[in-house]
């Protein structure tokens, strides 16, 4: 897309991509903006394997792929140990970040990594990975999401229902938002 971005660039107006503070200083926020960021993208990965196991009924061994990994593969990474650790350690683990040694090193690289998409968003940078990764790590680690709001538009828009914080899980309703509406129902979900 070089061509139609170019022409974009002339078109669409942005922040001047200029960076006026601690050049050192920032480059040790991007090593711990990237490898927070590696971490994430094994643990969303080591998070697929898990699925595709238990919807095909596959039995892994997760410590094993990362040796394999290790042993002959592009993929070289120095904490492939680590995960498989982690795995020896705790075989039913959910997610590689409640493990020890990652959840750690995320804690350790977070202000680094928040400072790094901050700044990239706020001179323009697209940097999809290291937003991306932290965005999920912030859902990952937050008990209450917006989720409910996209289950009201929903509602809103086609009676697809939605579940209520204050009342037990699997509760379904259903609101006529507007007042105008006529008695709606879903095929779906009880409303």
């Amino acid at each position: 897309m070089k061509g139609e971005r170019v022409r974009a660039s002339e078109l669409l107006d942005g922040p001047a991509s200029t960076f006026d503070g601690n050049v050192t200083e920032f480059v040790g926020y991007v090593r711990d903006a990237l490898y927070a960021s590696k971490i994430i993208s094994y643990a969303q990965g080591y998070m697929l394997m898990r699925h595709a196991a238990k919807e095909y009924g596959w039995k892994l061994n997760y410590g094993g792929i990362a040796l394999m990994w290790r042993g002959g593969c592009i993929i070289r990474s120095a904490f492939l140990g680590n995960i498989k650790q982690a795995f020896d350690k705790n075989p039913a683990l959910e997610n590689l970040l409640l493990d020890d040694f990652f959840r750690a090193a995320i804690h350790q690289a977070q202000v680094g990594w928040r400072r790094v998409a901050a700044k990239a968003a706020e001179i323009g940078i697209p940097m999809p990975a290291i937003a991306a990764g932290l965005a999920y790590y912030d859902g990952y680690r937050s008990d209450r999401l917006p989720a409910n709001l996209l289950q009201a538009q929903r509602d809103y828009f086609g009676a697809h229902t939605y579940e209520r914080i204050d009342k037990p899980r699997g509760e379904f309703f259903h609101t006529d938002w507007t007042g105008h509406g006529g008695k709606v129902s879903s095929n779906t979900y009880n409303v």
